[in-house]
């Protein structure tokens, strides 16, 4: 065999089932802001419990624990709703600032297995293992031992999921909560794609979800059975992305230190907000923070996030030098028009940095 027929092999191998000399984790704390409070509150423990908004106006969960769930409680879920279904339910302030502190620790854990630690959040993080010597190299014990320690200095539990790519080792996580954990061997990835439901593909939204189920496609199989370009026809560019993922690949890595590409800020809202003029009000207030943060820095365009009721989020982006008002508005008006109706309950705004000379950013509000 040529070396060039083989380096043909192995990348057709590796496209096809991707590395599958990479161990990868996703962490993911479980109902991590309610199991904080009833932590910090012992006399909640046993009882239904959520973080959010009081009833009555707008409120919303931001999470519940298990208990609450065993009602039909779930987050993003208006308090008033859920007060219907759990009448017992005992609804607390958020602290974020708690929330914060304890995910630097849990952080600092993941430190001691790798370097290659991409967090999602304050309570989820993909980990890169596939160089840990520690447990012989098992990112199975690995992950076990983690779980252990975030047990052990947090008073909390973690789930974690095991795979050769993020976006199974997240769905993963989800298998066996709370408290457990689930692997997908290389050699179980395909089947496991294959029989996985839609909805659960990280970028199907419930609107995507409906359009698939029209068309007679509910799991990875039915995916499959289209080609690329047809499903490209029907989702634009993620069809191409949606064919890979029933494959079950996902070639994307963990990525940790990247050099900075841009400065950006956000907020998370314990109430959702209901309407584009509310999303601009945070937008201004995050402006002063952003400004702080970029200080010389040129800039070469701007983005929008929001982050919707359902945890399905957007981002928006244009070619932009200067923050001008009408730019902001228009950015906001096609993210928040995605949200077809859904809360925000995040907002956040960045820019992306020039390799130009440095000037002061103008803020032309």
């Amino acid at each position: 065999m040529t070396a060039l027929a083989a380096t043909v092999i192995v990348t057709v191998f590796l496209y096809r089932y991707g590395d599958v000399a990479r161990k990868i984790i996703h962490v993911d704390m479980d109902c991590f802001y309610a199991a904080v409070e009833v932590r910090d509150h012992p006399e909640l423990a046993g009882k239904p419990v959520a973080v959010g908004g009081p009833a009555g106006g707008r409120g919303v969960l931001s999470t519940c624990n298990y208990q609450a769930r065993e009602f039909g409680v779930r987050s993003a879920m208006p308090s008033g709703e859920a007060l219907r279904r759990c009448p017992n339910l005992i609804i607390v302030p958020g602290r974020m600032q708690v929330y914060q502190q304890i995910s630097q620790q849990i952080r600092a854990i993941f430190a001691k297995y790798t370097d290659l630690i991409e967090p999602l959040s304050l309570d989820e993080a993909f980990l890169d293992v596939s160089d840990c010597t520690l447990h012989r190299g098992s990112a199975t014990l690995i992950a076990k031992q983690i779980r252990a320690e975030i047990l052990a200095a947090t008073g909390l539990t973690a789930s974690a999921g095991i795979a050769n790519c993020k976006f199974i080792a997240k769905i993963a996580s989800d298998e066996n909560k709370p408290n457990g954990q689930f692997v997908v061997l290389p050699s179980e990835t395909e089947a496991f794609a294959a029989q996985l439901p839609l909805r659960k593909i990280p970028g199907v939204g419930p609107k995507t979800a409906e359009r698939l189920t029209a068309r007679g496609l509910n799991v990875g199989a039915d995916v499959l059975k289209h080609q690329p370009e047809q499903l490209a026809q029907w989702l634009g560019k993620f069809g191409p992305v949606l064919h890979q993922r029933a494959q079950g690949i996902d070639n994307r890595a963990v990525v940790s230190h990247r050099e900075r590409k841009s400065v950006g800020v956000e907020t998370t809202l314990f109430e959702d907000l209901g309407s584009e003029t509310e999303c601009l009000h945070e937008l201004h207030k995050l402006l002063p923070k952003l400004s702080q943060r970029l200080g010389t820095k040129r800039f070469k365009g701007l983005n929008l996030k929001l982050k919707f009721s359902d945890f399905q989020q957007t981002t928006v982006s244009c070619q932009a030098h200067q923050l001008e008002e009408n730019t902001l508005r228009a950015l906001l008006h096609t993210g928040y028009q995605r949200g077809e109706g859904r809360g925000v309950r995040l907002v956040g705004i960045s820019v992306t940095l020039d390799d130009a000379k440095t000037q002061q950013l103008s803020l032309l509000m």
